[in-house]
């Protein structure tokens, strides 16, 4: 696969994991909304729809080639954005067992690269023309 097909590639497995996720927010919200930091105004369905919907919006910006750059950098920023929910799983789920405590700490540094990922399909994007 050449480097062409392998940014292409990069770029739609992105949209897809992003597409994924926002549909998850709509489909099983219960799990989102126990991680919505409770300092958010409003409530937690409320930023889990909003996040989902948010996450759908920059699947579909990755997803088109003239939209690329912006989507990538759109999704490292949300990818950056969703960490304080990351940080408050792993505090509210460290009582629970072994399993459960591997996922809520392992979430912690997945997003390390995930935002390096977006950041990179937002770099290898053509810039937009006129």
């Amino acid at each position: 696969m050449d480097h062409s097909a392998r940014t292409e590639h990069s770029a739609r497995l992105l949209a897809g994991l992003l597409a994924t996720a926002g549909a998850l927010h709509a489909v099983a919200p219960a799990p989102f909304d126990s991680i919505v930091p409770r300092s958010l105004p409003g409530s937690p369905r409320a930023w889990t729809l909003a996040s989902g919907v948010a996450e759908l919006a920059v699947a579909a910006a990755v997803a088109h080639p003239r939209t690329r750059r912006a989507g990538g950098w759109a999704a490292a920023g949300l990818f950056a954005a969703v960490f304080p929910a990351n940080v408050k799983m792993a505090y509210d789920w460290r009582h629970r067992s072994a399993g459960h405590r591997a996922v809520a700490y392992g979430r912690l540094p997945l997003q390390v690269p995930l935002v390096v990922w977006a950041a990179s399909v937002a770099r290898q994007a053509p810039p937009r023309r006129g």
